[in-house]
């Protein structure tokens, strides 16, 4: 299985897909808009985490910028009725950070602003998405915050559960303030984390 690639951008065949050469070997990639918007010009050096699908008959490639986006992609697929292209497209149109926003607040509107995506859907998606997305407990499934220590430092371990770096942490709670309950400082958190991807 191919987990990411490391080459040259060769190729933008179609819109959501790109070609990276790697060693005389081109790849043909499906990737978010995020991804092609963040994308360098041909010939530029790319670096894609990679979900190989493999379907009967075929072995797609699937590239994301970021871990994070892989692990919610592969969330996304072991949700009932969830297939590549709507995954796809959910992580077109919001980022890790705002799905887990809305995971979280079980904003149904928000899904529902995906191509594809109805309210049945959407309320279907939040009740699989709150195991398979390991978000802290704010009320819910997962990993929980367990209020040993300051609402700063159960903040800090909330959002390093869901994949991010301890500068990114830092920053986006310097931003936010640590006034407030855990929960509240998580969700604001998420919020900065999403406008800023």
């Amino acid at each position: 299985m191919i987990g990411s690639l490391r080459g040259t951008l060769l190729e933008r065949p179609s819109l959501g897909e790109v070609i990276i050469e790697v060693h005389g070997v081109g790849y043909r990639v499906s990737v978010p808009t995020s991804v092609l918007a963040s994308l360098a010009g041909l010939g530029s050096e790319v670096f894609l985490h990679v979900h190989t699908h493999v379907r009967e008959g075929a072995i797609v490639l699937f590239g994301f910028a970021h871990a994070d986006e892989r692990r919610c992609f592969e969330a996304l697929l072991g949700a009932h009725g969830v297939g590549p292209s709507l995954a796809l497209a959910i992580l077109s149109s919001m980022s890790p950070a705002a799905l887990s926003t809305a995971v979280l607040e079980d904003d149904i509107e928000a899904l529902c602003l995906v191509p594809g995506v109805g309210k049945k859907t959407a309320a279907r998606l939040l009740l699989e998405l709150k195991a398979r997305l390991d978000l802290p407990t704010l009320g819910g499934d997962g990993p929980t915050i367990d209020g040993s220590g300051s609402p700063r430092g159960d903040a800090r371990a909330a959002l390093a559960e869901l994949g991010y770096g301890p500068d990114e942490i830092r920053a986006v709670l310097d931003a936010v303030g640590d006034d407030g309950p855990v929960e509240v400082m998580v969700r604001a958190a998420l919020r900065e984390l999403a406008r800023a991807r």
